[in-house]
């Protein structure tokens, strides 16, 4: 608990066309009326909803169920502390559910909106994508903080209609999500469990609740999949996925119009792009390059099939903290009650990146520099992973909208992880190798 203190001040203060195979005279009896965008598209969602199937039908074979949720939630103590976490400091604060709350992202847009005077309460299953004693070290930063996280899965109908039942939220701040790209070839399922079907129960039950919450939820800049215009615009298309996580995200902000559209649930949705800073994610390739330069071992780089770099538009924490308050400050009313539209409703969607895209060979040169130990690289072919060359965000309607301006460049920022890393791993720090 000591150790945890010491690092108090490391947390932010503020808060192509489908291309056809030549026909078959059979095929030209056929008439094709709908475009080949849309054909792509609806493909698309046909393997997500197979997948959507396989999930329901069999447990995630990598990511354990957890124990039943009503061992953990419940009872006149619990909802004391539901309602205490969620209190608001002033009349005109919100009243906001963070879903994955003990994660990166969770952790320090739960705490800026607390520090501000909102009401705020956690929702976190602690799954074990990486290491639990991180997640749970965030849980304990949280509860500093006056934010109670409770314990449960976002595809618990009971549980979200309970805290519904104790606070009245004015907002959903949805962050709770199967992170990774790579991983989704390991276990496709907790992909379709957690960004879809956990997505639609969270959409189920705010269309029911009077009045319903506004809601802004982390979509991804994997969207933009295979798009080759830069920098990424929302205006670009996005039916194009390389990556089974790109998809469901994407199918992510389908089922968003969608609810929207018939029930007037208010949502904005957010693409985030390679978020980097302290209490990070460690799957990230800042986080476990700084670990292995460290530790002596080699690290990979890859680069694109036509030899360039792979580089990557690295977001600070803080700046992406910043758009996601002004998000939520901006949200509109829902429009629906008791599950029925009564007029149309607020639909956003929003770049949230540096505009500033950096290889990642100079990541590590940057790495090296702050570390004081030379990385020993492996250069190697980017390989059919669901990886992207590059990522490159337009932020121009993001700042006219939210006036989102991000700050911070990669050094400044890796300084502060890696200020923060030494101090959380004591004991990882090496000699200079330099």
């Amino acid at each position: 608990m000591s150790q945890l203190n010491s690092h108090l001040d490391n947390i932010p203060s503020t808060p192509g066309k489908f291309k056809l195979e030549k026909s078959q005279p059979y095929i030209h009896r056929l008439r094709f009326h709908t475009s080949l965008s849309k054909l792509t598209l609806w493909s698309s969602f046909f393997l997500v909803f197979i997948l959507f199937y396989y999930v329901l039908s069999s447990p995630s074979p990598s990511l354990p169920s957890r124990r039943s949720l009503n061992d953990s939630w419940g009872g006149p103590s619990w909802e004391k502390r539901v309602t205490r976490s969620a209190q608001r400091r002033s009349s005109h604060g919100l009243t906001v559910l963070v879903t994955g709350a003990a994660g990166f992202v969770g952790t320090h847009v739960s705490i800026a909106l607390k520090r501000r005077g909102d009401g705020v309460l956690g929702l976190d299953n602690f799954n074990h994508y990486y290491e639990p004693r991180l997640k749970r070290d965030r849980q304990k930063l949280l509860e500093r903080n006056g934010v109670f996280v409770v314990e449960g899965d976002i595809n618990d109908s009971s549980l979200l209609k309970k805290l519904f039942d104790v606070v009245a939220f004015s907002h959903i701040m949805h962050l709770a999500a199967q992170a990774g790209v790579r991983y989704a070839m390991q276990n496709p399922g907790s992909y379709v469990h957690s960004n879809i079907a956990g997505f639609v129960n969270i959409l189920e039950v705010c269309k029911s609740v009077n009045p319903q919450p506004a809601i802004v939820w982390a979509s991804s800049s994997s969207v933009y999949g295979l798009n080759s215009k830069v920098p990424f615009s929302e205006k670009d298309r996005t039916d194009q996925p390389a990556s089974l996580y790109a998809a469901t995200k994407k199918a992510g902000e389908e089922i968003a119009h969608t609810y929207n559209h018939i029930y007037g649930l208010s949502i904005t949705g957010l693409r985030f792009f390679t978020v980097y800073g302290p209490w990070g994610r460690p799957d990230m390739a800042y986080f476990f390059f700084t670990k292995d330069i460290l530790k002596g071992k080699p690290i990979t780089i890859f680069e694109a099939p036509d030899g360039g770099s792979v580089a990557r538009d690295f977001t600070y924490i803080d700046d992406v903290v910043k758009g996601c308050v002004a998000a939520l400050d901006t949200a509109k009313k829902s429009t629906g009650s008791g599950g029925k539209k009564k007029g149309p409703a607020q639909l956003r969607i929003f770049n949230l990146g540096n505009t500033s895209p950096v290889p990642v060979s100079e990541l590590v040169n940057i790495l090296e520099k702050l570390l004081k130990v030379k990385a020993k690289r492996k250069v190697l072919p980017m390989p059919r992973n669901g990886d992207v060359k590059f990522t490159h965000a337009n932020i121009s309607l993001a700042h006219k909208e939210l006036r989102y301006k991000p700050g911070t460049d990669l050094e400044t920022g890796l300084k502060k992880f890696v200020r923060w890393y030494l101090g959380y791993y004591p004991g990882s720090g090496k000699k200079s190798s330099w």
